[in-house]
C-alpha cells in the first residue's frame, strides 16, 4: 500500500513560479516513476512530466522549459519546479507513481491532488 502526499500549490500571478513536492510512503519494493498529472475544470486529466528512478524525464510539450521534474530517490520525493506559469497551467495536479511491491506485484497510486492557480 502506498501513499502519495502532494503540497505546494497555491495562487500565483503569471510569470510566477511554484515548486510542488510529492512524498510516497508505505510498503513497497521499488517506484520505477513518479510525475505528475493535472485536470482542469472541464477538462481530462493530463501528462504533466515523469521522471524514473534512473532518472529519465518526459514532458509535455505545453510545459518544456518551462517546468522541471526531479526527484530524490532516498527520500521516495518526487518535485514539479514550475517557472513562467501562464493561466492556462491552472489546473489540480495529482501526483503519480508506478512501483512494485515485495510479492512482485504492479501497481499504481494518485494523490489527492493540489490546486494551483495562476492568476493574468
Amino acid at each position: 500500500q502506498v501513499q502519495l502526499v502532494e503540497s505546494g500549490g497555491g495562487l500565483v500571478q503569471s510569470g510566477g513560479s511554484l515548486r510542488l513536492s510529492c512524498a510516497a510512503s508505505g510498503t513497497f519494493f521499488s517506484l520505477y516513476v513518479m510525475g505528475w498529472y493535472r485536470q482542469a475544470p472541464g477538462k481530462q486529466r493530463e501528462l504533466v512530466a515523469t521522471i524514473t528512478s534512473g532518472g529519465s524525464t518526459d514532458y509535455a510539450d505545453s510545459v518544456k522549459g518551462r517546468f522541471t521534474i526531479s526527484r530524490d530517490n532516498a527520500k521516495n520525493t518526487v518535485y514539479l519546479q514550475m517557472n513562467s506559469l501562464k493561466p492556462e497551467d491552472t489546473s489540480v495536479y495529482y501526483c503519480y507513481t508506478e512501483g512494485t511491491s515485495w510479492m512482485g506485484n504492479a501497481f499504481d497510486a494518485w494523490g489527492q491532488g493540489t490546486l494551483v492557480t495562476v492568476s493574468s
